[in-house]
């Protein structure tokens, strides 16, 4: 079983470390999350599974499981959840302002439309006074 959840903790990490490297907004936000759920799987093993154990002490009990472990992933669940709607957020509206999403803001002529021309790109956005997502700018 420690093998197993030994296995899946690196194959998390190997992902997300893999995704956060990439060139592109989206693939680093996987990257992150994957992360993330790599040290909840890690907080979770270490609080040593135990099946089939409460996991409050009782009077007379002596075999429980720890609840430390449990409430610690319970609020990195939570916190982790957040920063992926910010780290989402600002990676959304980066796209917005530069016109592309690559991590360092230049534009990749291989994919985006006008082939790197970012300055005709955004005049035609703004001409039109509409965001990406549809709605009339003020």
């Amino acid at each position: 079983m420690e093998f197993l959840i030994a296995s899946a903790i690196g194959a998390l990490t190997w992902a997300g470390i893999y995704l956060s490297l990439r060139g592109r907004t989206f693939p680093v936000v996987l990257g992150i999350s994957m992360l993330s759920y790599a040290i909840n799987l890690f907080l979770f093993a270490i609080g040593r599974l135990k099946v089939g154990a409460p996991p409050l002490y009782e009077e007379g009990l002596s075999n429980y499981t720890d609840p430390l472990p449990q409430a610690l992933v319970l609020t990195a669940i939570v916190i982790s959840f957040g920063m992926s709607a910010l780290t989402v957020v600002l990676a959304l509206r980066t796209f917005l302002e530069t016109g592309t999403d690559q991590v360092d803001g230049e534009p990749d002529p291989a994919i985006d439309p006008l082939e790197g021309d970012r300055a005709e790109w955004i005049e035609r956005r703004n001409a039109h006074r509409i965001d990406m997502i549809g709605e009339e700018r003020l």
